[in-house]
């Protein structure tokens, strides 16, 4: 049964015998030869619901010429199922204009503006008063929070979907501040604003069109780097400043701490909920390890 021209197509919605004419972001391209000696292309495309492999066989090399891996393609075909996997065979494919990549993106499962919400809240649970300046300061900045809120938090592991940086820093957050209520020894001031600002960077990292990317900052700095350049641009007191940074800087292991220990309970702590949050998301969307 064919897809009716004026439904939604996704990718997710596709099944055996759909035709199809719709706009997909190519993420990947290569020229291959059939046993026969013919060429063929091999492409897979992807919208926000997942991917498909796709295939053109015939004037495979014309139908190249007309796009690029990258680019968002307009595609005509049939989907067939081969080896038990649903494949799309390419009848015409021309690059498309007009179209915004980050609508073929995967995206947040929950609601941005909600999360953005729940941000301001465990902003506002900050009282130090240079630490809370330093988080009002970071959400009045428009440009800065329109990254947080697209930004992924990998391309291929936990939270690898716009909005997953904000959903992480959310729940890292979270699990700060019931922490601090759980350990009252600990600094809540220090470890929540440190939950807050630890991947930062990551709204400097990524470059967004058929699939996510990296800036040439983020490949070469990479987020933990880039993120503490984003604070050092804002004054705070000295035993503020350096206490945030170590607790930034560290929030991936100690190793680059000198002695490859860390110097606070709270590093130690952002350490570790981080990791919980990024394991465990990790094994619900990719399974256990």
């Amino acid at each position: 049964m064919s897809t009716p021209p004026s439904a939604e197509v996704t990718i997710a919605g596709l099944r055996a015998g759909d035709m199809v004419d719709a706009v997909f972001a190519c993420s990947r391209k290569d020229r291959l030869t059939a046993r026969s000696g013919s060429p063929y292309l091999a492409l897979e495309l992807r919208d926000k619901t997942g991917a498909i492999q796709a295939r053109a066989f015939k004037d495979a090399d014309v139908l190249s010429g007309r796009f690029d891996r990258g680019d968002l393609v307009r595609v005509a075909g049939r989907v067939d199922r081969f080896r038990d996997e649903l494949q799309l065979e390419i009848r015409n494919i021309i690059r498309a204009e007009q179209a915004d990549p980050a609508a073929f993106l995967p995206v947040a499962y929950r609601n941005v503006d909600e999360l953005e919400g729940f941000l301001e809240h465990l902003a506002r649970e900050v009282h130090d008063p240079a630490y809370a300046q330093l988080l009002q300061r970071l959400l009045a900045d428009d440009g800065l929070r329109a990254e947080w809120r697209r930004a992924p938090c990998t391309r291929g592991g936990h939270h690898a979907y716009l909005g997953g940086l904000l959903e992480h820093t959310v729940a890292v957050g979270t699990l700060a501040l019931e922490c601090a209520q759980l350990h009252p020894r600990l600094n809540p001031d220090l470890l929540l604003t440190a939950a807050l600002v630890h991947d930062l960077g990551k709204t400097r990292e990524f470059t967004y069109g058929a699939e996510i990317g990296l800036t040439d900052e983020g490949r070469l700095l990479g987020h933990v780097v880039l993120g503490q350049r984003i604070l050092d641009a804002f004054e705070l007191p000295d035993d503020r400043r350096l206490a945030l940074a170590h607790c930034v800087l560290t929030h991936h292991g100690p190793q680059n701490a000198p002695g490859g220990r860390f110097g606070s309970a709270e590093a130690l702590a952002l350490y570790r909920l981080n990791a919980l949050d990024a394991s465990v998301k990790g094994a619900l969307e990719h399974g256990l390890p």
